[in-house]
């Protein structure tokens, strides 16, 4: 598939959260993990088809697209799930908010670890229950989890886990037996494990391979609830489709209860998107995935020769986690955007003097960023 990475889109005045929060202003966008991509021209076909049809009326969920992930589980993972398993979802965030929700009693506790995922962070208050954030790990250059500090943090009133994987932002690709330890210690202490795993097809390491935590063992999918989408993959999150898979029967009826009502249904546009990106746009995604190993290498040469600034080698995802603190800048983001880029301050991730930064984009404007950061610092 021919896939043109390097073209400039406008996306200016297009109700783009990304960009249009800078209206007027020349600041490049490079905080929200939305792609400055198109949609790979399955997808694009797709959604014509349907807008050609005409009529949008209420629509059923269709089988090809349980079929679609069923395969793809099979295909991917050797992971072989049911179709009933699954639970088709208006977007990510929301599912984490509805296990928040599900699990668990009004001031129970929900751990998580730090940096991470700003709605991680909120997800617990938004359903009554407690915060319990415990920082990872940082070992040879490499954030993992500190399996002590997990055990210690756990008390009587713990009741979910919620893990990201692969992580946002420190990048980090979880090996098989960091992903057994986290399962074994949760499912010992009946801690139900939330596992979003919305960038496990960007893995940048070649030769390694995104591990669901639910496939490694029965124990593992019988505690655990397993959030996937289409939409930062293939660059449709605008559309909202995304599911979660869980095997365990009483879980997935104590999930599906407590969205009954509240939960919207995908929408058409998200269906058929979702449709065609799982079946028809495998082509798409591996020329994608060099081209952001190409930028990964980009961004970490250049902000580690930045003086000030240094960063940890970025296994999977789009993005690049940054530590300023060398640079003793009291407010990074603040200080760059000034300077003409938009960057995530690591403050909504938990972790100040750090920035995020989205490597998703064409790389001719990457290196304008870049050339503007290395600029204000110089």
């Amino acid at each position: 598939m021919a896939c043109n990475f390097d073209e400039i889109i406008d996306r200016r005045g297009t109700y783009s959260e990304k960009w249009d929060i800078y209206k007027g202003r020349d600041v490049i966008p490079m905080w929200v993990a939305d792609m400055d991509f198109k949609s790979p021209l399955p997808v694009i076909n797709a959604l014509k088809k349907r807008v050609e049809h005409g009529v949008f009326g209420y629509t059923d969920e269709p089988d090809e697209l349980f079929d679609a992930i069923v395969k793809r589980m099979k295909r991917l993972y050797n992971w072989k799930i049911e179709k009933q398993w699954i639970t088709l979802l208006p977007g990510l965030v929301s599912g984490i908010n509805a296990v928040s929700r599900a699990f668990g009693l009004k001031n129970d506790e929900i751990i998580t670890t730090v940096p991470v995922y700003p709605p991680f962070l909120s997800a617990p208050e938004n359903s009554g229950k407690k915060l319990i954030s415990v920082p990872m790990a940082e070992n040879n250059g490499r954030y993992s989890l500190d399996f002590d500090e997990i055990e210690r943090a756990i008390t009587r009133k713990t009741r979910l886990f919620i893990l990201c994987s692969p992580h946002n932002p420190c990048g980090t690709l979880f090996t098989g037996e960091e992903l057994a330890k986290l399962s074994e210690i949760c499912a010992a202490k009946k801690i139900v494990v939330c596992s979003d795993e919305i960038h496990c097809d960007f893995i940048l390491e070649e030769n390694k391979h995104h591990i669901p935590l639910a496939s490694i063992s029965d124990t593992a999918a019988e505690n655990t609830i397993t959030l996937m989408a289409p939409s930062k993959t293939y660059n449709i999150p605008g559309l909202g489709c995304s599911y979660a898979i869980i095997p365990s029967d009483e879980k997935r009826k104590i999930f599906e209860k407590s969205n009954k009502g509240i939960m919207p249904h995908v929408n058409l546009m998200g269906l058929t998107a979702g449709i065609a990106a799982l079946t028809e746009c495998d082509d798409w995604l591996e020329e994608l995935i060099a081209y952001l190993r190409k930028n990964r290498d980009i961004v970490e040469k250049r902000i580690n020769g930045i003086d000030g600034l240094e960063m940890n080698h970025i296994e999977a995802t789009y993005l690049a986690w940054i530590d300023t603190e060398k640079s003793q800048i009291k407010n990074p983001a603040a200080f760059f955007e000034k300077a003409g880029i938009g960057l995530s301050s690591g403050t909504y991730f938990g972790a100040e003097g750090f920035l995020r930064l989205n490597f998703g984009c064409p790389a001719s404007q990457l290196e304008k960023a870049l050339d503007r950061m290395e600029t204000a610092l110089a």
